[in-house]
């Protein structure tokens, strides 16, 4: 048996007169998680506490007395939010990375159906004042849609799932996330129906110039604004300190909100447009960069742009799986020093910041550009070894600003593009032993 997994994102319609309801839950959820955060970190003094259930035995009853005897379930899912952050920080500190206690102030509240009741056009929430439906926002004509095919689908069956809430529109939504088993027979059924094409869109992500660019050639969001806006903030923020006033202090956590706000717009653009690229060129896989040690890698790399990075990573993941698109991480090994056309490697190649140049075929481009082919290839080149079956399974190709291109050299053109779009994209011998 095997479990076919699927996320929907989908807006709530909750009576005005109950949304602080929610707000409260989210509150005391928040405060669950931020105690048995600040209770586990014992860094440097002691060992950290990673047990969920050490922590449930210590904290429980004390929670549930703080947060007004909170349904109980949600309080355990606190806990266990704090206690895999902790785990997660524990795993850096081996590694002699540094890091600190986590802190939770993302508006995010853990369901299950033990403090939840799904339907299929709405649903209950427990709350602090009581039990809370809510109807789903359906589209007039969900056929084809992620709630068409998973939310309303009596095929599948709701999990653990996320409510969340849009600063910006004022509104409340659930990310369901579905599940529906499978035997072999009918799992062979829906890989063979999927295997018309595997294509992948390689993105890269960058502290300066854009935020992150794609192997089809789009230039999303601006990381120079981002460091500019993020250094303003902090002036602005020290400026304040420096006061000391009750004023100034307030000031600076309203301060706070607005970049928490705008960082998380931005990155919500920057996430929709290459969700939008991945669609366009009818992609199946996203492949990223592995964010692990990001810091260390990548130069001029801060611990606000691991956030940005990783957060954007997060954005990408939960989207694209409502439309099943996967989204995988690859080694950053030599992704920036090696030739997207012939698959040289030379270090001098990257002529400039933002200029590659190869010293074998003479291939110029953007350096980010050529990053993010030589992305999409190292996911292409691990789907491709792990296809077993005697003809080869799908086909597998990179999805490229005029085409798509397979492990073979094997270049198409997609409509429309020019002759130079195809001399710019398609390498002159195959990829050997790339």
């Amino acid at each position: 048996m095997e479990d076919v997994i699927r996320t929907v994102k989908v807006k709530l319609d909750v009576p005005a007169a109950r949304c602080d309801d929610l707000h409260q839950t989210k509150d005391r959820f928040l405060h669950c998680a931020n105690t048995t955060a600040r209770w586990a970190w014992r860094y440097p003094n002691d060992y950290c506490v990673t047990s969920k259930k050490q922590a449930e035995s210590a904290l429980y009853d004390q929670l549930r007395e703080e947060t007004d005897y909170m349904h109980a379930n949600l309080v355990q899912k606190g806990i266990r939010r704090a206690i895999e952050a902790i785990k997660s920080g524990v795993v850096r500190l081996k590694k002699g990375e540094k890091t600190s206690q986590p802190y939770f102030d993302a508006w995010s509240v853990v369901y299950d159906k033990r403090s939840a009741t799904f339907h299929r056009d709405h649903v209950s929430f427990s709350t602090p004042n009581g039990r809370l439906e809510c109807d789903y926002v359906l589209p007039a004509d969900p056929e084809g849609t992620p709630i068409g095919e998973y939310l309303l689908n009596e095929d599948y069956e709701f999990r653990m799932s996320t409510l969340q809430y849009d600063r910006q529109t004022a509104s409340f939504y659930l990310h369901a996330r579905m599940r529906r088993t499978t035997d072999e027979t009918e799992q062979s059924t829906i890989d063979s129906s999927n295997a018309k094409h595997r294509t992948v869109l390689g993105v890269d992500l960058n502290v300066d110039g854009s935020l992150a660019v794609t192997s089809t050639g789009a230039f999303i969001g601006n990381a120079d604004e981002m460091n500019h806006r993020r250094r303003e903030y902090e002036k602005t923020r020290g400026s304040m300190q420096r006061t000391g006033t009750r004023s100034a202090h307030l000031s600076i956590r309203s301060m706070k909100d607005r970049e928490h706000c705008w960082m998380q717009d931005e990155l919500h653009r920057a996430s929709n447009r290459i969700l939008d690229e991945a669609r366009d060129h009818e992609c199946t896989h996203i492949a990223f960069e592995n964010l692990t040690d990001i810091r260390n890698r990548m130069a001029g790399a801060k611990r606000f742009h691991a956030w940005t990075f990783r957060r954007l990573f997060e954005y990408v993941e939960y989207k694209a799986e409502m439309y099943g698109i996967e989204v995988e991480q690859v080694s950053p090994a030599y992704t920036s020093q090696r030739c997207s056309k012939c698959g040289s490697l030379h270090e001098s190649s990257r002529r400039s910041k933002h200029r590659f140049k190869c010293q074998k075929c003479e291939y110029e481009l953007n350096a980010d550009y050529n990053a993010s082919k030589n992305i999409a290839r190292k996911l292409l080149k691990k789907l491709h070894s792990g296809q077993t079956s005697s003809s080869g399974g799908a086909p597998c190709q990179c999805a490229l600003a005029s085409g798509t291109l397979n492990l073979n050299g094997d270049f198409h053109a997609s409509v429309g593009s020019t002759a130079e779009g195809e001399s710019t994209d398609k390498p002159t011998t195959s990829v050997v032993g790339y």
